[in-house]
C-alpha cells in the first residue's frame, strides 16, 4: 500500500568534525547514518520512541539501503534530512530520503531504505502493529 503522507519529515542537524575526513568533506558512510537519525526522529514525532518499541518486542533493521550522492556537505554545513514514507506493507516500510544543505537547499545526498519490522527476541518478521500502520499511513500532520 502507498503510504498517504503528503509532506515528508524533517530533521535538521549540523556537520561536526567527527563527521568530516582529512578535506572536511562528510565521510560517505555518514549521510546513511543522518538519515537513520531522521528515521528515528520521525518514530518519535508520531509517538513512537525506539526504546518504547523495543520494550514490546518489536524493532526496525534495515532490510535495504540505496543512496545517491550529488554534492558534498562540510564542516559546519546545517542540514535538512527528510524521511518520507512511500510504501507501508504488512512487516515492512519504504522510506524516501534527501539530505539537503539548508542555507541553500542544494540536494546533497537522497536514498532509500527498506526497513522490516522484526520481533526483538528472535528477529523473525512481524506485522507492523496496527497503531503505528495508522501513525504511517495518515497525512503530516494528523
Amino acid at each position: 500500500m502507498r503510504a498517504q503522507n503528503t509532506q515528508p519529515f524533517v530533521h535538521r542537524s549540523r556537520v561536526y568534525y567527527e563527521d568530516t575526513d582529512a578535506g572536511g568533506i562528510v565521510y560517505y558512510v555518514n549521510y546513511l547514518k543522518f538519515m537513520e537519525r531522521a528515521r528515528t526522529e520521525c518514530l518519535r514525532e508520531l509517538g513512537f520512541a525506539q526504546s518504547q518499541l523495543a520494550g514490546e518486542n518489536l524493532l526496525f533493521v534495515v532490510h535495504s539501503a540505496e543512496a545517491r550522492y550529488h554534492a558534498p556537505a562540510r564542516l559546519d554545513d546545517e542540514l535538512l534530512i527528510s524521511a518520507e514514507v512511500i510504501e507501508l506493507n504488512r512487516a515492512s516500510l519504504r522510506f524516501r530520503q534527501q539530505i539537503r544543505r539548508a542555507a541553500d537547499n542544494v540536494l546533497l545526498c537522497e536514498g532509500q531504505f527498506l526497513i522490516a519490522c522484526v520481533r526483538a527476541d528472535s528477529l523473525k518478521p512481524r506485522a507492523i502493529p496496527e497503531a503505528l500502520r495508522t501513525a504511517f499511513a495518515a497525512p503530516a500532520g494528523e
